[in-house]
């Protein structure tokens, strides 16, 4: 489980964050990664409205998270920061244009997860529990981070308990949770 800053697909915004720029050597590292542990999930968080941000722009960040296929992804909306630079930047983004521009990112991103975690149905994983609630338990996966990723949901548990790790069959997924079997 890899938590990255990428904040952002666009070289021109980036640069103006005053980040590394280069998109294309993160897909070759991201790609590279996952050759080295087929098994790794990657998080990253995103900044949409950043001042400047056109929908060229925008368009870029979309279509490098297309690319990236990442496993968890958060994204806010830029906010003015007391003493940071970006606030004197010219072209601040209209707050609407954020609010859609984050709708549109949270969209594609609930998309590409469903279609990864559908991947998913029919492999064994190991579970950690986390909850048990009468004959249904929840659990987490090694890519889910507690309280910010998904979960496992399992229906009719026998003998598990919060802590245990069980291995599962998944049968079931959605835009952010599976489903599983005990095995």
């Amino acid at each position: 489980y890899l938590d990255i800053p990428l904040q952002h697909g666009s070289p021109a915004v980036l640069k103006r964050m005053a980040r590394p720029a280069a998109t294309e050597k993160t897909l070759d590292r991201l790609k590279s990664w996952r050759e080295v542990c087929k098994n790794l999930a990657i998080r990253s968080t995103f900044i949409v409205g950043y001042p400047g941000e056109n929908e060229e722009e925008f368009e870029e960040l979309l279509t490098f998270l297309k690319e990236a296929e990442l496993d968890r992804v958060g994204c806010f909306k830029y906010s003015p920061v007391a003493g940071a630079a970006a606030n004197s930047l010219p072209n601040q983004v209209p707050e609407n244009i954020k609010e859609e521009r984050f709708h549109r990112l949270m969209e594609l991103q609930r998309e590409i997860s469903r279609k990864k975690l559908s991947r998913k149905i029919g492999l064994t994983e190991t579970i950690l529990i986390d909850e048990i609630n009468g004959h249904a338990a929840v659990g987490r996966t090694q890519g889910d981070s507690p309280d910010i990723d998904g979960v496992v949901h399992f229906e009719n548990q026998q003998g598990l308990a919060p802590g245990v790790f069980t291995e599962a069959e998944i049968v079931n997924a959605d835009k952010y949770d599976l489903w599983a079997r005990q095995l």
